[in-house]
């Protein structure tokens, strides 16, 4: 049986030289991040996790490569634990502004 060639294998060499594919599928995405399938197809469901899109005439679920790492990124901005700025224990407790009183 002869192997399936798919046009998602897009691919490009990266800066060493070697061939990098540019969209991922499920599985492969999955893989990427260091997650299951499955997680990937719920985040997709509940319009989470990292952008994804149609291809091709059968509608595969696609992944580009560089919007895996845009996200990824982002996800270590927002968390407190990589970004500084957003410690709350670097922050000063805010005091009220007036006290509460009670009729």
């Amino acid at each position: 049986m002869p192997a399936r060639t798919s046009s998602a294998r897009s691919t490009a060499p990266d800066s060493a030289g070697t061939t990098r594919r540019a969209f991922l599928n499920v599985s492969d995405a999955a893989e990427y991040l260091g997650l299951s399938p499955r997680t990937l197809y719920v985040w997709r469901h509940r319009r989470q996790g990292p952008p994804s899109f149609r291809m091709g005439p059968r509608g595969r679920v696609m992944y580009r490569v560089e919007a895996l790492d845009a996200w990824v990124r982002e996800q270590e901005q927002a968390d407190s634990r990589s970004n500084p700025a957003l410690n709350p224990l670097g922050v000063r407790p805010q005091e009220r502004s007036a006290p509460f009183t009670t009729v």
